[in-house]
């Protein structure tokens, strides 16, 4: 065999492991699901309220301080826990607010969480503006139009969307800003604990069914977390400043264990889809009752924030944070910090513990 057909057959050895190993790569590229649609409050809030009249709002510094881009509406020093579970499902960029998605990129999937916003439609309203559940599902059905018209036809939209991930985090503030806030509310006089978290369900199911019927297929319902553990939660009613308030987070674990037999419900009664629970309020408690295993040394204050726990008022336009973000368990009088966002988005992604997500993580559900 002469030089000249030896090289020419490197040659083309060269070239294919080239066309190999780029479509190697693209396959690797591929996210697990085609898009990521996210519904909730200001604990995911990615823009929604930048643009609204609203007191709920952190499109300023020091909110985004540890985040690539600054301060982008994020209720955070940096990631949110979508963020985190959007990189382990392998977007190579974070899902856009609705308040900014526009053409393709609709196709990767929209962030349509408000702060301040609840399950019933007068939650946080002494906020000002927000966008409740309805109104997130009822831009969901907007997109869902757009999507057609992508893609062509209603049968390729579905088919599209039913591989699709749909998180759903609602809950928080119809506690936080309702039924807890007695001054603004009558709810707390109206309805006993258990009554109440039936409304709140009883209205939720109507609202998943909506998004049932407009294609989702995969949901992924976020249990309420410990509101009665927050800086702001203690600096009201916690004599010693850092005993969690029992009543409310009773009543959040009334509301959890609901929704926990809701994903029951629906999986029995949709046969092609596919519903979990991810247990945030237990996975919160390992951080409370575990803190320096996972770098913690601060659980009861905020990074950012005034008065008692840093949690009479929240963390107020430029004002200096801590410098130890990392050591805090809660950036401001409400919401956790990056540091335990992440291990939220990781467990809720992959459990580390059976009772983390429930009858399956993320990543399974992913794979369906």
């Amino acid at each position: 065999m002469d030089c000249r057909l030896i090289q020419r057959w490197l040659v083309v050895f060269v070239v294919a492991l080239a066309v190999a190993e780029f479509h190697y790569e693209q396959i690797m590229a591929e996210p697990q699901v085609p898009c990521y649609f996210i519904f909730g409050d200001s604990l995911v809030d990615n823009g929604n309220n930048n643009n609204i009249q609203s007191l709920a709002r952190a499109n300023y510094l020091p909110y985004g301080v540890d985040f690539p881009d600054g301060p982008t509406g994020r209720f955070s020093n940096g990631k949110t826990t979508v963020d985190v579970i959007a990189e382990l499902l392998g977007f190579d960029d974070y899902i856009p607010p609705y308040a900014a998605a526009s053409g393709q990129d609709i196709l990767r999937g929209v962030n349509y969480a408000s702060a301040a916003a609840g399950i019933r439609s007068e939650t946080g309203q002494q906020l000002g503006g927000r966008i409740d559940f309805t109104g997130q599902v009822n831009n969901y059905k907007n997109t869902v139009s757009q999507v057609v018209n992508i893609l062509g036809d209603e049968n390729s939209a579905a088919n599209y969307l039913s591989k699709c991930i749909y998180s759903v985090g609602m809950g928080s503030n119809d506690y936080l800003n309702n039924y807890f806030m007695p001054l603004y509310y009558s709810t707390g006089r109206q309805f006993s604990p258990q009554q109440y978290a039936d409304v709140l369900i009883q209205q939720y199911t109507e609202q998943l069914r909506t998004l049932y019927n407009y294609g989702a297929r995969k949901f992924v319902l976020n249990g309420v977390g410990q509101i009665g553990c927050s800086p702001n939660a203690l600096a009201q009613n916690s004599a010693d400043g850092s005993t969690c308030i029992q009543r409310i987070n009773v009543a959040n674990q009334i509301f959890n264990n609901k929704l926990k037999a809701l994903v029951d419900d629906f999986n029995n009664n949709s046969p092609d889809a596919k519903f979990i629970y991810v247990n945030a309020y237990g996975i919160f408690q390992d951080l409370i009752d575990n803190p320096s295993s996972f770098g913690f040394r601060v659980t009861n204050a905020g990074c950012c924030g005034v008065g008692r726990n840093n949690g009479q008022i929240t963390c107020l336009p430029f004002q200096t944070p801590c410098q130890n973000r990392n050591e805090y368990l809660f950036w401001d009088a409400f919401h956790p910090g990056e540091a335990a966002n992440t291990v939220v988005g990781r467990r809720s992604y992959s459990a580390e513990k059976p009772s983390d997500a429930y009858p399956m993580d993320i990543r399974r559900l992913a794979q369906l």
